[in-house]
């Protein structure tokens, strides 16, 4: 294994444009660390470099950078783009995308079913009618819910891609990216996603459900990007986020915010192997979900599985999950932490997870204590070492286990993370990440 190399020398972002294409593919070996990069050529060919986390294991992530040149693809809509994810018959590919390719493009209107109308969904299922005793599963099909369902049904096919096993999709230059998209990485091995701006997709139709908590909630679908019971996938320089529709937003309806928003980025269901590298992930809620449920059937197929790496990434201004963690061994090391008023905590410990937080940099605003940087959920050792807050050492634990007695953690996730390249100094994080993390920022 490479043994963590330290620095503080803060090192400026240099973009990289996309080079003639390279026929020949790099293999891992040949990979230099993402801060010092090889001779310029093809982003889109670069593959994870060796010992760069959960990723590298076993037999790497080298995505589509085999492909020949019938199997590239360059797209510029949500047709194109669907298109190329089906082509090419098994065979690994690349797929470049350039500009921001909208999969809602004609707005929610143009999915909503015949007859449906928002205004009657609420005057009939408003807690002063309908009450807050029984939920809207057996709602006829000609019934508002019943349309809502079928316009939620044609949202569901219109924004989900689901993206085979070798393949590489990737930004080209700066402004690349995704709106209202959900990325399906599901049962698949060998994925890179790397230079591409996601907003969260906005869900047309949420589902009022008067039986959720004392009051009732609304519920919304469609992560950003989904890893489902896949093996090897590397995020890299992307950059997450609510865009054009946050939260503070919404409007409210029967007194509950009317949530549009799912998760960013999901890893579940027995997914394994995965590195999300300088990334951006900002204004948000329930960002990031490590297993998705407790229940012993969902359990029996995490287990020993969600093994998941965090390095050099930005979260700015989220509410929760960065991420929250159920059974997987998840290494967070070197990430940044910004937090505002809306800040609940940034580390969930859930079932049976083997969390490693260390040297991360959590800023945070005044009122706003260290104590809410871990959250516990269930019983599950962790692991809080070297982490800064407003740049200074604080024992995560020790904080969290002081302010917070009925949530008393314990240290020691049992575990010792070996897949990593370079470990930056603390002190030097905050400075290194801004610099370096997000879409157009590839080094």
């Amino acid at each position: 294994m490479n043994t963590p190399r330290w620095h503080a020398h803060v090192t400026s972002s240099v973009v990289v444009g996309c080079a003639a294409l390279v026929l020949t593919a790099v293999g891992p070996a040949a990979q230099a660390h993402p801060r010092h990069p090889a001779p310029p050529r093809d982003p889109a060919r670069q593959t994870l470099a060796a010992h760069d986390g959960w990723a590298s294991y076993g037999t790497g992530t080298t995505g589509g950078a085999a492909a020949d040149a019938e199997h590239v693809y360059t797209v510029t809509t949500w047709a194109g783009f669907k298109a190329a994810l089906a082509a090419g018959g098994g065979a690994p590919k690349i797929i470049k995308v350039k500009g921001t390719i909208d999969a809602v493009s004609e707005g929610c209107a143009a999915l909503a079913a015949p007859g449906y109308d928002f205004d009657a969904y609420l005057a009939k299922y408003s807690p002063e009618k309908w009450g807050l005793d029984t939920d809207l599963s057996a709602e006829p099909a000609d019934s508002p819910e019943g349309l809502r369902r079928v316009s939620a049904a044609d949202q569901d096919k219109t924004v989900k891609a689901d993206v085979p096993a070798n393949t590489t999709i990737i930004g080209v230059g700066r402004n690349a990216g995704f709106k209202g998209a959900s990325l399906q990485i599901k049962a698949v091995d060998n994925v890179i996603v790397r230079n591409l701006t996601f907003e969260s997709p906005v869900d047309c139709f949420p589902q009022w459900d008067p039986t959720d908590g004392s009051t009732g909630n609304w519920n919304s679908e469609y992560d950003t990007a989904v890893v489902y019971g896949s093996t090897h996938v590397w995020l890299d320089h992307n950059t997450f986020t609510d865009g054009s529709h946050p939260d503070s937003a919404a409007p409210t309806y029967f007194g509950m915010l009317y949530q549009q928003h799912d998760g960013e980025l999901d890893i579940v269901r027995g997914a394994d192997h995965v590195t999300a590298s300088w990334n951006v992930f900002t204004e948000h809620d329930k960002t990031i979900l490590i297993g998705n449920s407790d229940s012993e059937s969902t359990a029996v197929g995490d287990r020993g599985h969600l093994k998941v790496t965090f390095h050099h990434n930005l979260f700015s201004h989220l509410v929760e999950r960065a991420p929250r963690v159920r059974f997987g061994q998840v290494d967070s090391y070197n990430n940044h932490f910004v937090a505002n008023g809306d800040y609940a905590y940034s580390f969930g410990i859930g079932k049976e997870s083997q969390l490693v937080a260390e040297h991360n940099a959590f800023t945070l605003p005044a009122g706003v204590s260290a104590a809410k940087a871990l959250k516990k959920w269930s019983e599950a050792p962790v692991t809080a070492a070297d982490n800064q807050v407003n740049g200074k050492p604080v024992d995560l634990i020790a904080v969290h286990n002081a302010e917070i007695p009925g949530e008393t953690l314990r240290s020691g996730a049992g575990w010792t993370p070996t897949l990593r390249t370079e470990v930056d100094r603390t002190r030097a994080v905050p400075a290194i990440v801004d610099h370096g993390a997000g879409a157009g920022r590839l080094r």
